[in-house]
């Protein structure tokens, strides 16, 4: 059932989030043609490869179904980067997608090694269908980890996901680590499972064993309709996929 979204509600939610950036000397910007965030996450140092769910040589974004954020310090460079992207899972669920590469490859048979694989054991992801917004490839320089810049770009995601599309579902893949630590809670996802993604990309030199986490739409609503502001002066840093 598709709801209202009160614009207003919105964007006094992101304000919060955008200030807390700007007072750690961050301005946020937004964008939505993925050539230009590969050419921005290849020319950042100490950032990882982009994974090929976010590269359009690999896997095209449409228009509309995805965007991606950049933090820059007050030199310009760049100190944080993270990107979001809209699954249509109408008919096919979170671990089917998985299992079966399309997450990765637009093409699995094109651009997929023989020795690829993914296993999706999370039982919720089977549940998992419809209009699933997938959030990753999340990465805060060094010197600004440790000061709460996940939890603002988790909260952005979150607000800009509602507003544009009213999943049913936002997600992620992280690592163990991040659960045992408490970490995830912070951003603000309500429930983990492990086996959420068992992968191995050959040719992307890429091996995983992550968790998957997730909130349903319906408390995606709730937590902006309770108008939270969770913005700690603490924090650590989550990578994802």
């Amino acid at each position: 059932m598709k709801h209202f979204v009160d614009p207003l509600r919105v964007s006094r939610f992101l304000q919060v989030y955008d200030e807390g950036a700007a007072r750690k000397g961050i301005t946020l910007s937004i964008g939505f043609d993925f050539q230009d965030y590969v050419a921005i996450t290849c020319a950042t140092p100490t950032k990882g490869p982009t994974y090929p769910n976010f590269r359009p040589d690999r896997s095209p974004i449409k228009s509309g179904e995805g965007f991606w954020m950049v933090g820059v310090d007050t030199n310009n460079h760049v100190a944080a980067l993270q990107a979001v992207r809209l699954y249509d899972l109408s008919c096919s669920n979170l671990a089917e997608h998985l299992q079966s590469l399309m997450a990765f490859y637009a093409e699995p048979t094109k651009h997929a090694h023989p020795e690829d694989n993914c296993t999706c054991a999370a039982p919720s992801a089977r549940k998992m269908s419809g209009k699933v917004a997938y959030h990753g490839d999340l990465w805060v320089r060094e010197d600004y980890r440790g000061k709460g810049m996940p939890e603002i770009m988790a909260g952005i995601a979150f607000g800009l996901s509602y507003a544009k599309w009213d999943p049913d579902f936002v997600c992620a893949l992280v690592a163990r680590w991040l659960i045992d630590k408490g970490i995830v809670a912070q951003y603000g996802y309500l429930h983990h499972e492990p086996g959420g993604s068992i992968l191995r990309l050959v040719d992307e030199g890429i091996t995983d064993d992550d968790w998957l986490i997730w909130l349903t739409g319906e408390e995606l609503r709730a937590r902006l309709d309770r108008h939270e502001k969770p913005i700690p002066v603490q924090g650590s840093v989550w990578e994802g996929s």
